[in-house]
């Protein structure tokens, strides 16, 4: 019976094998070569516009020799967990170094970025707690928030005023924690972060910021979301990932030195996981190095997406309330936009479709990602082959009526 209700949902699913057959299907895709801003899939050169790198340094000298010299160390692998035999100095060092960094006393570093979501936001409030999200926050911090136990409250996004509303809801002497987005994956847009703390000061609210996107991009050096805001003493736990601008695998978690030693003694998902392999941890150390001695990378950064999103404008495409260089091309149909996507990819450029359910279906997005080493004449080629695919679809069409 159990394995027939199995048969019956698996054979329902069957959208990545329509796609596959109308070949739209736009996963998965190996990519042979990586040169940060061009890669090669399926024996063609490719522009990479679907990377969240955003420091373009994946393959920066300094960052691969870094990651070789951890190896010949320490070995590919620590072969356990932080907890027990799991821990090298570039751990330690790293952790150091993230927490100066963010302006914090310590930091704690997970497996991934998902992982720091997770075993963060699951272990803080317990059953009697209440965990406020953001309507748009990360999949991990809402799977975070369902592994605590605690009620989980949502507002609108960006919303304030349901904000307030969901906290007045809420009796004092609750242990209640605000979760956010500091730049938001899909739509490029950052967080209200100073009424969000003001309102957090006024209730007695934890403030926790997710840095994934805003590392490296935002903030005096890269600091992220609280720097940015210059109020990073009113935000107790900033998490941030080594996946984007970091140029490695792996996240973290800053706070307090309690907070951080509570995590490090009842954080399930890193007490029970390997932890980053020393090369890793290098790799990181390295690339924050390179960010903080090399500002005029951040610079260049913001002048090419300045650059490539006022093309798109210009073509009468919308993008939203993004704020950073996450540039959302709203298609707002499901079917075209696979089929914008596959035909970029035929002409050579590679970006991301989002479509429901990861957002709503009215909602379905290209997404591009701008790095600091995208050059002028790629920026220029991305714009010629989306206006081009953009008119043979009659897209412009469709965006300016709508």
């Amino acid at each position: 019976m159990i394995q027939g209700k199995l048969t019956e949902k698996l054979k329902d699913f069957t959208v990545a094998d329509d796609l596959k057959e109308a070949g739209m299907y736009p996963y998965f895709r190996p990519i042979e070569e990586n040169h940060d801003t061009e890669v090669v899939i399926e024996g063609k050169r490719r522009l990479m516009f679907g990377s969240n790198s955003y420091m373009g340094l994946t393959n920066h000298p300094k960052v691969k020799e870094a990651a070789k010299a951890a190896v010949d160390k320490y070995g590919s692998s620590c072969s356990g967990s932080r907890f027990l035999n799991g821990t090298s100095t570039l751990h330690i060092e790293l952790e150091e170094r993230l927490a100066d960094f963010v302006g914090k006393e310590a930091a704690l570093i997970f497996t991934t970025g998902f992982q720091t979501n997770l075993g963060t936001v699951s272990a803080l409030t317990g059953r009697n707690g209440v965990i406020i999200l953001d309507e748009f926050d990360h999949a991990s911090i809402i799977e975070g928030s369902r592994l605590s136990f605690s009620k989980v409250l949502k507002f609108a996004h960006n919303d304030m005023k349901d904000l307030e509303t969901k906290l007045k809801s809420i009796p004092a002497d609750v242990l209640k924690m605000i979760v956010v987005d500091g730049v938001f994956s899909m739509e490029g847009d950052i967080c209200n972060l100073p009424e969000i703390s003001r309102l957090a000061n006024e209730y007695g609210v934890l403030l926790m910021v997710d840095d994934a996107h805003a590392l490296g991009v935002i903030g005096n050096m890269g600091k992220g979301t609280a720097d940015h805001f210059g109020l990073t003493n009113q935000v107790d736990l900033i998490m941030s990932t080594f996946s984007k601008s970091l140029a490695s695998i792996g996240g973290f978690i800053a706070s307090t030195n309690q907070i951080i030693n509570y995590l490090k003694h009842h954080s399930r998902p890193m007490i029970f996981s390997a932890s980053i392999p020393p090369s890793a941890a290098a790799a990181a150390i390295a690339a924050l190095e390179i960010i903080q001695a090399e500002p005029e990378r951040m610079e260049a950064l913001w002048a090419n997406t300045n650059y490539i999103k006022r093309a798109l404008l210009d073509l009468g495409f919308e993008l939203g309330n993004t704020e950073t260089p996450i540039l959302p091309i709203y298609i707002r149909d499901n079917a075209i936009t696979f089929q914008f996507t596959q035909r970029l990819f035929e002409e050579g450029i590679f970006v991301n479709p989002v479509v429901s359910p990861a957002v709503r279906s009215d909602s379905s997005l290209i997404r591009m990602s701008i790095m600091a080493t995208h050059t002028k004449s790629q920026l220029d080629e991305a714009i010629d082959k989306i206006e081009k695919i953009a008119k043979e679809l009659n897209l412009l069409n469709l965006v300016y009526s709508a």
